[in-house]
């Protein structure tokens, strides 16, 4: 199967000199991704407890950039946030982030990235504050996303909210209307004006053109059930990389071919780019180094566990089911793992040793 890996190998030096200066931080994440269970990680040796096989596994790089890594930590993430859902309705908001404002994004990722989070749970947070809509503080996960489908930039945020919140003398307050939490223009005028005065504060807003303050910006608001199944969606996203391998096709005379399914007709597509354009499309969804894609607002944030508990009281909040971790052996190179013999069918794989990262070729 074709691999963002095979891609670099092959056109990631051209990529680089037609990029000279290319930050330390997107240098190392395309390194990582290049030699991703090879022998520049080191790995482990396994032998059959049958026939004496032998065979040779490389560590995966664990970079969060890394299409075949960090499978394992969205069953421990989903796990973890499963406990913290409280017994209520709940809402799915997008806050995008005007097209006029993405070369300014692509300028500053680790400050337009952070403002875009920020200001989008405070403007909820705002109209929820008036008691006409909630009347109280409401649990918020917010998640980054930059790509469409088809690889293009497009930065906006995800936030899964609470249908209701606890109040100021710390009662549960529901959200007035059952499958309605608070009107999306006057949460999109809001947006607006809290973007606009974080710029200023940044010192950036001479960098927008004017007519982006005078624009209808996109923020929709639909009704999600308990929350379950769109955590389970969000998810998806918190681990997973601008593209997945499984949808690359072909690579053939420096051309990369994938597919991606359109949101609107639902109708897969396929998009054709040189390897030059396509690891440029790819490179820009590499994230700041330490930059924190998946924040918590409100009663989901980390110093109000208190209030959160009082809430799971109050909505009488049963022990919700939990998925199952698994461990992935390339990531536990110290595990003393065992899987059936490739070869004989019958025996073991067992540890036999670790094999120190490398920097020429596999044993």
């Amino acid at each position: 199967m074709l691999e963002v890996a095979d891609i670099l190998r092959l056109h990631g030096e051209s990529f680089r000199k037609a990029h000279p200066g290319l930050p330390s931080d997107l240098e190392r994440v395309l390194r990582n991704i290049e030699h991703c269970r090879t022998a520049y990680f080191g790995g482990h040796l396994t032998q059959c407890d049958h026939c004496g096989h032998q065979g040779y596994t490389y560590h995966s790089c664990g970079d969060r950039h890394c299409p075949k890594c960090n499978g394992a930590q969205t069953e421990q993430w989903l796990e973890k946030q499963r406990g913290r859902l409280i017994q209520c309705p709940y809402f799915f908001l997008t806050f995008t982030l005007p097209s006029q404002l993405r070369d300014l994004a692509a300028a500053h990722p680790r400050e337009i990235y952070a403002t875009l989070m920020s200001t989008a749970a405070a403007s909820l947070q705002k109209l929820a504050n008036d008691p006409q809509w909630v009347g109280a503080t409401v649990a918020m996960l917010a998640v980054l996303h930059t790509w469409t489908r088809a690889l293009l930039f497009h930065p906006h945020v995800h936030l899964l909210v609470s249908g209701g919140g606890m109040s100021k003398e710390q009662i549960w307050m529901p959200a007035r209307h059952p499958a309605f939490l608070v009107p999306a223009f006057a949460l999109s005028t809001i947006f607006r004006a809290k973007f606009k005065a974080a710029l200023k504060r940044l010192k950036l807003l001479d960098q927008v053109p004017p007519s982006v303050w005078t624009k209808k910006w996109v923020v929709h608001c639909q009704h999600a059930g308990t929350g379950q199944k769109l955590l389970d969606y969000l998810g998806r996203y918190v681990f997973r990389v601008a593209i997945n391998n499984s949808r690359l096709e072909k690579l053939e005379d420096g051309q990369v071919t994938f597919r991606y399914r359109d949101n609107q007709t639902q109708a897969i597509g396929h998009v054709t780019l040189t390897a030059q354009q396509f690891l440029e499309r790819f490179s820009r969804h590499i994230l700041p180094k330490g930059f924190v894609k998946v924040r918590s607002y409100g009663l989901w944030n980390t110093r109000r566990r208190a209030l959160l508990k009082k809430a799971q009281a109050w909505t009488q909040t049963p022990d919700l089911p939990t998925g199952t971790i698994q461990q992935d052996p390339d990531c536990c190179p110290n595990q003393q793992w065992a899987q059936h013999c490739p070869k004989c069918k019958e025996g073991r794989m067992l540890f036999v040793r670790r094999i120190p990262p490398q920097r020429k070729r596999p044993p």
